[in-house]
């Protein structure tokens, strides 16, 4: 009889690593390299070290710390250990700390040297037992107390709607709410994107993006490893350092303002960017003028998507021709196994181009918001659809397009009128 497949996320990253463990996984902008063979071993350890701490099941382990390939290792030893993952802006202050871990409760804190004299007091406050520092140095309590762990660990088996991670949303309206997302949910859109965005064997990514939100701690960092593809990383984002690497990369994922960081270095030649398969952009609306700029340069058309923090991706423009054109402004169709509807208030599905709210079902959306069960069923329709917040439309072929947050309409003479709108009749 067949054992069954471990659903937790690490099991599939890691049986996506090659063959060959002492090849080289990550090339970071400081000239260190690192072997498949190191981030198993690593990630083996830091699971260990959480493991003798003797948490509860479900624990929370929250990191503010700076970009490195040993943060990265943390989060992969905590899904391998089978603990829940919460990652912080690295600009958040002690008042906005204090409320996470306040409302988290996590049972392990990781913060760099130089915060811990003030993060450690307010974990210490909120219940936490476990506070360690970790830095982009390769140096901390964390790794120090690792060094001693075996590099030797049995990922935790969990099921498909255990929980994974929580991330905490921008909080634009009210207190941050914390996006409960599974293994199942992450799992499942990282195999999507796979298959639909064409990763394939050879692939290497650039990866610029801070490592604590969506685009560059799922998106990216999943891409990769679940395609067992190289990684050329950037702890922080340099365009001109970017555009000497991109010789040696085929996929780049980036903020419109990176794109427009990197127009601006005349080394962005279609010759640099000769080995590139694919250049994809999300986080915020891409300018159809960076768009159309970045076309006519590099003889690449950007590849548009949306998604939350709720929902991982949800929308893609096509990345096979035989799909569709990439159409600038847009943000293409719902993925695979991904239900998009445009309704009115009224709840009725809008007709072809009228503006209305975008709702999304599939198992990529998580499953609610950390100890908010009545906010939770707010945002859910009867029939289980997540209510996003955001305002679009749909066109005739099936684009969809973006059109701003519903707290953002203005009623004007009765109209509903949309900043977005506006800017689009100013440019």
């Amino acid at each position: 009889m067949k054992t069954k497949a471990n659903p937790n996320l690490f099991a599939a990253l890691r049986a996506a690593f090659p063959a060959d463990l002492d090849g080289i996984a990550v090339e970071t902008d400081n000239g260190l390299f690192y072997s498949w063979k190191d981030l198993d071993r690593a990630s083996a350890m830091i699971a260990n070290l959480l493991d003798a701490l003797g948490l509860e099941e479900g624990a929370r382990i929250a990191v503010q710390v700076e970009k490195s390939v040993e943060a990265m290792m943390l989060y992969l030893a905590t899904l391998r250990a089978g603990y829940v993952f919460l990652p912080l802006n690295t600009a958040y202050q002690s008042a906005e700390i204090e409320y996470f871990i306040g409302n988290a409760e996590p049972a392990v804190v990781v913060c760099t040297s130089r915060n811990a004299s003030w993060v450690g007091p307010i974990a210490n406050a909120a219940g936490t037992r476990h506070v360690f520092t970790l830095d982009d140095d390769r140096t901390g309590t964390l790794l120090e107390v690792a060094a001693q762990c075996s590099d030797r660990h049995a990922v935790a088996h969990k099921n498909t709607d255990d929980l994974a991670a929580i991330l905490y949303t921008s909080g634009t309206t009210g207190r941050s709410k914390g996006a409960m997302l599974t293994h199942g949910n992450l799992l499942s859109n990282a195999e999507v994107l796979k298959d639909y965005w064409g990763w394939t064997k050879g692939d290497v990514l650039i990866h610029a993006l801070p490592i604590f939100h969506v685009h560059g701690l799922f998106v990216a960092l999943h891409g990769a490893l679940l395609n067992g593809s190289k990684m050329i990383w950037f702890s922080k984002f340099d365009p001109k350092r970017v555009v000497e690497k991109l010789p040696e990369a085929t996929v780049f994922m980036g903020v419109p303002t990176l794109y427009v960081r990197l127009l601006a270095e005349p080394g962005l030649t279609r010759e640099a960017v000769r080995n590139m398969r694919l250049f994809v952009a999300g986080s915020a609306p891409l300018l159809i003028e960076t768009f159309d700029e970045w076309r006519e340069r590099t003889g690449h058309t950007i590849l548009e998507r949306y998604g939350m923090s709720e929902t991982v991706m949800l929308t893609s423009n096509p990345y096979s021709p035989a799909q569709g054109e990439r159409r600038g402004g847009t943000v293409g169709f719902a993925l695979p196994g991904v239900q998009l509807r445009v309704r009115d208030d009224s709840g009725r599905d809008c007709t072809t181009d009228e503006i209305g709210n975008i709702q999304v079902s599939g198992p990529n959306v998580f499953v609610g918001y950390w100890r908010m069960p009545e906010k939770t069923k707010e945002e859910f329709t009867a029939d289980g659809f997540f209510k996003t917040g955001d305002v679009g439309k749909i066109d005739g072929r099936g684009y969809i397009t973006i059109v701003g947050r519903s707290k953002d309409l203005i009623i004007s003479g009765g109209y509903n009128v949309y900043p977005a709108e506006i800017e689009g009749y100013i440019n």
